[in-house]
């Protein structure tokens, strides 16, 4: 009986799904078929005119299974049990993982990045709308010129993945086989490295520059009271600002590195002749950090006088007061035009997410000077870019972006390889506590239940001792046996807590302590708190109910009235239409683990 109504169920989701897709004509025949097939019943009782009087339809009922043999239903049973009991383990039993799904500057040209990109105002948003996909528990965004990286704790490493993927080619419109080509996967301890790495500034385009470690303090700032920015993925980046730290006072990876301000200002200075280095006309637009890296840069190799525009002052009346050997003048950003038509080196670096200068706004201004032979060069390194590719165009115009500073990079590459191996086993050393801590989480739980439930059996122990002691006992009797039952509690758990303890301090491997905490949770009935899994499956479950009801009206309806107009576009009368039941195959499987966890729950199975 059981087997032929979840079967019954499935089958009648599946036919729905084509009877909202099947002309009028032809759905009234196959309502018939379906009938006939999955066993339902069905009696309709017409009044004048057609209009459906009453639908009694019975899915899954005894008649239907009368065929079945006694062997072939406990054979289908016992399938089907394990189906559920082997899906619901699969999330209960697994620990969660840490994924990272990202593109850099290494793997996709700025073209794609610039459409990933997300500013920083918004990523306690895109915090939410992950942690609100089906198998992310939490999740947090890097985002600079150099790369885009999603990291999320997941309930499920494929289906987060494809979860995730979906829903950057939504936000970005990059289609998802593009972005699968470009894109790289690392999971759990792969995962830890390479941010480690990355804080570390082993993965950056300028070996150990230190805006990096700037920006992973951002995401740490920024992700502080976002709800999806939970203990696993703060404790992440938090590790990472540590290992950012400890390789750059432990190691010379540091000494003489340059930033992608700095290497912006190198590539200008190749690509201009050598004598009109000090004469060159420098405009820098934008203020910012990178902007202020940018001038400080343009003064330690000479330059006297740079034009800054900006929307507004104050920030430049600050860079000023802090550079004072060269001259620096404010304008702003209405008259950006007029004094790009003046400059030989435009820099770039602004939160804009649309072109600053596109091939009408640069094809009419004047040449460059002579000094610099008349081309004026734009180095743009901001994503999205300031400066669109079709000012490459024009013969008057040279521009170079993020991705061009590796020609500046590229010197040295011995050295650099060097000092990266000294990084590497501090972030060796670090990944394996990282990994030991994140190990002793899993439980943190059952470690609370357990000395919450030995407290409340001692505390009423106590009173009922204290109860027959009487109540002119002194304060100093009443003190010792409290201490005493205190005592008593904590040598007995001493035991239990040291089989808990996974933080690398002894051979103990994650697969014993979990197995000895799934022991303890039998023993004492700890219960286990409430899932984020299991939260968002049972409001799965209320929407593929809704879908059911949905399905079972559509289908009265069509019996009643098969050339409905409404009917045609899958709408029931009510103004409901199947396309707004967002319900697909894998929502039904979702639930249907759950379902298999809630029926082992009732049965007592651990």
């Amino acid at each position: 009986m059981a087997v032929s109504t979840s079967f019954a169920a499935t089958f009648a989701l599946e036919s729905a799904v084509q009877l909202s897709t099947t002309p009028a004509a032809a759905r009234r025949s196959m309502v018939c078929g379906l009938s006939r097939r999955s066993g339902c019943g069905g009696v309709v009782t017409r009044r004048r005119g057609g209009r459906l009087a009453s639908v009694l339809c019975q899915v899954g009922s005894g008649e239907a299974v009368k065929g079945m043999s006694e062997n072939g239903r406990v054979s289908s049973l016992s399938a089907l049990e394990q189906l559920k009991t082997s899906a619901a383990d699969r999330y209960t039993k697994e620990k969660s993982s840490i994924l990272v799904i990202g593109l850099s500057i290494h793997t996709t040209p700025v073209e794609m990045r610039e459409k990933l990109a997300i500013p920083e105002a918004d990523w306690p948003r895109a915090i939410e709308e992950l942690c609100n996909l089906n198998h992310i528990e939490e999740a947090a965004v890097l985002s600079t010129c150099n790369r885009m990286e999603i990291y999320v704790v997941a309930l499920s490493q494929h289906r987060g993945v494809k979860e995730v993927t979906d829903w950057m080619s939504k936000t970005s419109g990059i289609p998802v086989m593009e972005l699968c080509e470009l894109r790289f996967l690392l999971y759990n301890k792969d995962a830890t490295q390479h941010l480690f790495e990355v804080s570390a500034g082993l993965d950056s385009l300028v070996l150990g520059e230190g805006q990096i470690l700037a920006q992973v303090k951002q995401v740490v700032r920024i992700g502080q009271g976002v709800v999806g920015f939970g203990r696993n993925i703060s404790g992440l980046f938090q590790h990472a600002i540590t290992v950012g730290k400890r390789v750059r006072s432990e190691t010379s990876i540091a000494a003489g590195a340059v930033s992608v301000s700095s290497a912006a200002v190198e590539l200008a200075l190749m690509k201009l002749p050598e004598s009109s280095h000090s004469a060159a006309r420098m405009l820098v637009i934008g203020a910012g950090k990178m902007g202020k890296l940018v001038i400080k840069h343009l003064i330690s190799k000479g330059c006297t006088k740079v034009v800054v525009v900006n929307r507004s002052e104050e920030k430049v009346a600050a860079i000023r007061e802090e550079m004072k050997d060269a001259e620096i003048i404010y304008k702003p950003l209405t008259e950006m035009f007029a004094y790009a038509a003046e400059a030989d080196v435009v820099f770039t670096s602004t939160a804009s997410e649309s072109p600053l200068f596109l091939k009408e706004h640069v094809e009419n201004l004047p040449p460059a000077s002579p000094e610099v032979g008349g081309l004026r060069l734009f180095v743009d390194i901001s994503v999205p870019r300031n400066v669109g590719s079709c000012v490459d165009e024009l013969e008057t115009s040279k521009v170079y972006n993020v991705d061009d500073l590796k020609e500046v990079v590229a010197a040295n590459k011995e050295e650099r390889l060097r000092k990266a191996m000294e990084a590497q086993v501090i972030i060796g050393e670090e990944t394996k506590q990282f990994e030991a801590w994140r190990d002793s989480l899993e439980t943190v739980p059952t470690i609370k239940k357990l000395r919450a439930y030995a407290e409340r059996i001692r505390v009423a122990e106590l009173e009922k001792c204290l109860s027959k002691l009487g109540d002119d006992i002194p304060k100093k009797s009443k003190k010792a046996v409290d201490d005493l039952s205190r005592g008593i509690v904590n040598k007995l758990l001493h035991g239990p807590m040291q089989h808990l303890r996974c933080d690398g301090s002894d051979s103990r491997t994650l697969t014993e302590t979990l197995e000895n905490m799934h022991a303890l949770n039998r023993m004492f009935s700890l219960e286990t708190e409430i899932s984020v899994l299991e939260q968002k499956i049972r409001a799965k479950v209320e929407q593929i109910q809704k879908f059911w009801r949905f399905w079972l009206t559509f289908t009265i309806q069509v019996i009643a009235a098969p050339n409905s107009a409404e009917l045609e576009q899958g709408k029931l009368s009510s103004g409901e239409n199947a396309s707004d039941m967002k319900c697909d195959a894998g929502d039904i499987l979702l639930a249907w683990r759950f379902l298999g966890k809630e029926t082992k729950k009732e049965k007592g199975v651990s």
